[in-house]
């Protein structure tokens, strides 16, 4: 990542600030492509492409397009629920990997915006 500013943020410790597109990937846990979770699928595909990260998060409660309310709740316990993939990577390689992401969601929300990066890394964990 090319960075803004680099500073010491204590001894062995660097801190780099950048800006970079966050990228958010609203999805539903039984959405498959070729057979697979299509969380895993895009996960994979981002690793691949040589993203700098991403996670996946697992609603707890949610609703979408069809408006059908999705809870981990005992007495409605859903098989669908609402699974965000974020990523954060610079804005060239968000836009490189946009098409690849059109391909495989049939039916999802994906948002984008503008952040400013701050990403610590040390010596002392190697």
């Amino acid at each position: 990542m090319k960075t803004d500013q680099m500073m010491g943020c204590e001894e062995n410790c660097m801190k780099k600030e950048s800006t970079a597109i966050l990228l958010r990937i609203f999805i539903g846990e039984s959405d498959h492509f070729k057979g697979k979770p299509l969380y895993m699928h895009i996960v994979e595909m981002l690793k691949t492409e040589g993203v700098a990260g991403a996670t996946v998060f697992r609603g707890i409660a949610g609703f979408g397009k069809h408006s059908r309310i999705h809870t981990t709740s005992i007495l409605r316990l859903s098989t669908d629920m609402p699974i965000l993939i974020e990523v954060a990577d610079l804005e060239e390689n968000i836009d490189r990997i946009r098409p690849k992401l059109d391909e495989v969601i049939n039916q999802g929300l994906i948002t984008e915006e503008k952040v400013k990066i701050v990403f610590y890394d040390s010596d002392k964990n190697k």
